[in-house]
């Protein structure tokens, strides 16, 4: 078969313009976060010292001023970080969430700046009174679906431990650009052209658009001192000046003022906000077929992130099937590639959740990528396809928790660090759908985290699930950050991760199969159609595939839907003791060092 080559990709995302964020590319009911933009050639970068990958330009360029300054991959992560909250503020910022894995050249931490539901919110926060749950922009655009911001404190709580320059020196770049402007680009011109929402809200309607309701012109000069004064506050009061006082205050008072759909954000919600230091979770990959052999311990984000737990499913469970041995060429590995993924995400479904909230089955999420457990799991996927599977029972009891029903997922936002120490960060940050909850404070966009919990709190049996909405709770998330290493020696080899909604796991599962199975670069491995199944359709990114293979996935009884799959793929590996960069190509990312 022959795949189409990104020559021709660039084209027809350029075409794929028309396509609304808002609502993601939706094929057949099938919702995929932010819509294409343009397609851009990227060639990979080479360096030896320190590398910063992020999915702006100005965000990398941020970084890498950090690093050449002597500052730490925790450091240059916060500078991105306040950057991206001002130049890609569709998919993240200082009004959502993120996770942080950090390697310190001994051991990984994570730390958690999940969103948490306010203390008031009941399990039936998006059901209608007539027993039915709301539809998605029903729940979105306003107050309801607003979380407590985690992204600031749990930055801090990094930078206590990890941090080398001083807190005030990282808010520099993103203060500079947010007073001295910086040009719109063709991206976010894109996504805000076919955005229906934000236009309505008396912030956030001046600043993107024109008076006729269309947005600045790309290369328009925007400038957002509202952020910057708040940037600059942070800056030297620390997160206390985000949580408290009158920046806390003006959060909770949109959320709550909100005339149409009103959330319940308290200023108690705000100050009591908590980021936590979690263990990783970490799994042993030998590749069956790689040669040389070699054992990988990649390293992810436990729950309340389903992404490592899922991801590590997949190649365990692909690893017992004649997958190793095929190329990605071949029809029949995508065949066994979405079945297990069909697996993993049965488990993901009834299991997952926040782990303050939820038991692990058997007391332990490790239950879950058991070898014993997974080589059962493999012996499931036959020569046909399964079509929708079933949860497992890692535990001889049963499980207590309904499958959480298929529910979309929206945007996000990656950043990947190297410094010159070794160190290195992977992390993934949101405000869930694009351009969050619509309601912009101070410059920046308020998240609408709290869709990512099940509308639904129950099944029809009256049987929980375990991802419904509870007080403080936090929703459970698909952001895989992913930090890999050689399972021998320690030495750290790669950082990496995507947006993408629920399709991260798939993103960043490409990723790893493509460097470690085959041998790829970053970004030749980035570069590969994209392809998944969240347990339903087999989904191909759309042109990038052949009828052949198309009609032999079909033959094996898979219903296939090729749609626009926009990931944003960023990673760093390190090869011979230089580092090799990648940037998706379907996005505007860039890999910046020395």
């Amino acid at each position: 078969m022959k795949l189409v080559p990104f020559a021709l990709l660039a084209a027809l995302l350029a075409v794929g313009c028309s396509h609304a964020p808002s609502s993601g590319i939706s094929h057949a009911g099938l919702n995929q976060p932010e819509g294409a933009s343009e397609a851009t050639h990227q060639p990979g970068w080479n360096g030896q010292r320190f590398a910063v990958a992020t999915a702006h330009p100005l965000a990398s360029k941020a970084g890498l001023e950090i690093l050449q300054a002597g500052g730490s991959a925790v450091d240059a992560a916060i500078a991105a970080q306040m950057v991206l909250t001002l130049v890609e503020p569709q998919s993240s910022g200082i009004g959502g969430g993120a996770f942080l894995l950090h390697y310190d050249g001994r051991e990984v931490v994570a730390f958690d700046g999940r969103e948490t539901a306010p203390a008031s919110v009941s399990q039936t926060l998006f059901m209608k009174a007539d027993g039915t749950p709301m539809a998605f922009r029903e729940a979105v655009v306003g107050g309801r679906a607003v979380g407590v911001p985690g992204t600031v404190r749990m930055l801090e709580m990094a930078h206590a431990d990890y941090g080398r320059l001083p807190w005030a020196r990282l808010f520099a770049p993103a203060i500079a650009l947010a007073e001295e402007g910086f040009p719109l680009g063709l991206r976010l011109y894109t996504l805000l052209k076919t955005e229906r929402d934000l236009r309505k809200d008396p912030k956030a309607g001046p600043y993107f658009y024109e008076r006729d309701g269309e947005p600045h012109a790309v290369g328009t000069i925007l400038r957002n001192t509202e952020l910057a004064a708040v940037l600059r506050r942070i800056a030297s009061e620390g997160s206390q000046a985000f949580y408290e006082g009158e920046v806390a205050q003006a959060v909770v008072t949109r959320v709550r003022d909100h005339p149409d759909n009103p959330g319940q954000l308290s200023m108690a919600d705000m100050a009591g906000y908590q980021a936590k230091r979690r263990a990783p979770l970490c799994a042993t990959y030998e590749p069956r077929a790689a040669l040389p052999p070699r054992r990988y311990r990649i390293c992810g984000f436990p729950p309340p992130s389903s992404g490592e737990i899922t991801i590590a499913q997949i190649l365990g469970i692909l690893n017992r099937t004649r997958a190793p041995f095929l190329r990605f060429e071949d029809p029949l590995w995508m065949h066994y590639y979405t079945e297990a993924s069909r697996l993993a995400f049965a488990d993901r479904a009834r299991y997952i959740a926040d782990p303050d909230f939820v038991a692990a089955p058997a007391g332990s999420w490790d239950s879950l990528i058991r070898p014993d457990y997974l080589a059962a799991r493999a012996r499931l996927i036959g020569a046909q396809s399964m079509k929708v599977a079933t949860a497992g029972s890692p535990t001889p009891l049963r499980a207590s928790f309904a499958p959480m029903p298929e529910q979309v997922e929206y945007g996000t936002s990656h950043i990947s660090v190297v410094d010159a120490d070794g160190k290195a960060v992977a992390m993934t940050s949101s405000i869930e759908d694009a351009f969050g909850a619509r309601q912009m404070v101070r410059g920046f966009l308020l998240n609408n985290q709290l869709t990512d919990f099940s509308f639904l709190p129950t099944d029809s049996n009256g049987t929980p699930i375990a991802n419904r909405v509870e007080p403080g709770k936090r929703p459970r998330s698909s952001m895989s950050p992913t930090l890999v290493f050689d399972n021998d020696s320690g030495e750290l080899l790669m950082s990496g991760g995507s947006p993408g909604g629920a399709m991260i796991i798939h993103y960043t599962a490409k990723l790893l199969y493509g460097t470690l199975n085959w041998g790829l670069t970053p970004q030749e491995a980035i570069n590969l159609p994209n392809f998944g199944s969240l347990n339903g359709p087999t989904l191909l990114e759309e042109q990038r595939f052949s009828p052949d293979y198309v009609g032999a996935l079909q033959a094996r009884g898979h219903t296939v839907k090729e749609i626009g799959l926009s990931s944003g793929v960023q990673a760093i590996q390190k090869r011979q003791g230089a580092y090799i960069g990648g940037a998706d190509p379907r996005r505007e990312g860039r890999v910046m060092g020395e």
